[in-house]
């Protein structure tokens, strides 16, 4: 099954959806709706490598909170993805068992070409 994890408040989230193939088959999950599950998170952390990966830095808690001067670590990148849908980096695709982490355009022209096939 194909998925985006977004937030639909994002201005960017909604411009890359709009973008986007029209029949993409994507299931849609709003984040701050319906908060990610450790399960969904975990499958993430699986296609990705590692939790960093899928966390935002620029995230307004993320300096609020003085993250960036911490030696945060895969567990408590982890937590805080869990915490907040604000430290998940957005948008994450999961499209045909490839995870494409973001919104710089490499990653969307990818996430494009992989809903054309």
């Amino acid at each position: 099954m194909n998925k985006i994890y977004y937030l639909a408040s994002c201005d960017t989230c909604r411009k890359i959806i709009k973008s986007l193939p029209k029949d993409n088959n994507l299931v849609f999950h709003d984040i701050k709706q319906n908060p990610i599950t450790e399960a969904e998170l975990e499958e993430m952390y699986q296609l990705a490598g590692s939790y960093e990966a899928l966390f935002s830095k620029k995230a307004q808690l993320y300096k609020s909170m003085d993250l960036k001067n911490q030696s945060l670590t895969e567990d408590d990148y982890k937590k805080y993805i869990l915490e907040h849908y604000t430290f998940l980096s957005r948008p994450v695709f999961i499209i045909d068992g490839k995870i494409y982490i973001g919104n710089t355009q490499p990653v969307t022209l990818q996430v494009t070409k992989a809903l054309e096939k």
